[in-house]
């Protein structure tokens, strides 16, 4: 049952205010592991569970349901402050070049979800300025890993950006490392609208907050990892 007063619009999500994300449009849920190696950094996404629901569902933004990642009402019960605090900026406008031999990492801090894979094969920010063929194939692999959007390869000679193909779907994403949630991983450019009616920029991927950590919502900003 969707919460009373809002009206939904086919496929896209919408950020209930103080409450769940409305999601409307058949879209495949499933968790997506992050698996950590010896050293703690991920090395690879893992698919696990599959989530069934019937077109509509509510997903959890506070990070207290006991039915996650759907949402029980518990938003309620503890008064939710679930306010957007996320500006309208599109990425190329807030995010910085590092400009390399081959590609140009662009990178966007304020999306990042503290997934980590800039860190996988040495630090991406590294590799992309390095001449080897090995360094430039981790740098490329890294951003396309990463699932906020944060890191964006493009092309030096052709100016176009690299990007995963993604049909559109919904990641429940977890850190086999510590057992911590993760956020939600949106993808192939669902689009996603606040409460107020404001759309924000619609990405190939981005991460949503459900833990109600994040100072950035409702994007997350690794605030899942902090006690």
């Amino acid at each position: 049952m969707l919460e009373s007063g809002i009206k939904m619009a086919d496929k896209k999500i919408l950020v209930s205010k103080d409450g769940p994300y409305l999601v409307s449009g058949d879209f495949p849920l499933e968790k997506e592991i992050s698996v950590c190696g010896k050293n703690g950094i991920p090395i690879k996404w893992e698919k696990g569970k599959k989530y069934s629901y019937k077109k509509n569902c509510m997903l959890c933004r506070c990070g207290k349901s006991s039915d996650k990642p759907f949402c029980d009402g518990t938003h309620m019960v503890i008064k939710f402050n679930g306010k957007e605090t996320a500006n309208n900026k599109k990425f190329l406008e807030q995010c910085e070049e590092i400009d390399g031999p081959k590609y140009i990492l662009k990178d966007a801090p304020k999306f990042c979800s503290v997934a980590r894979f800039c860190h996988r094969g040495g630090d991406i920010w590294d590799n992309v300025r390095k001449l080897d063929s090995k360094s430039q194939k981790i740098a490329l692999a890294d951003a396309c890993d990463c699932p906020s959007g944060r890191l964006v390869m493009y092309d030096k000679k052709t100016g176009k950006e690299i990007e995963p193909k993604f049909k559109q779907s919904i990641s429940v994403t977890e850190d086999d490392r510590s057992n911590v949630i993760g956020p939600l991983w949106i993808k192939g450019k669902i689009p996603i609208e606040s409460g107020d009616g404001k759309k924000y920029e619609i990405r190939n991927r981005v991460t949503l907050c459900r833990c109600g950590k994040s100072k950035n919502k409702p994007f997350c900003d690794g605030g899942h990892g902090r006690n």
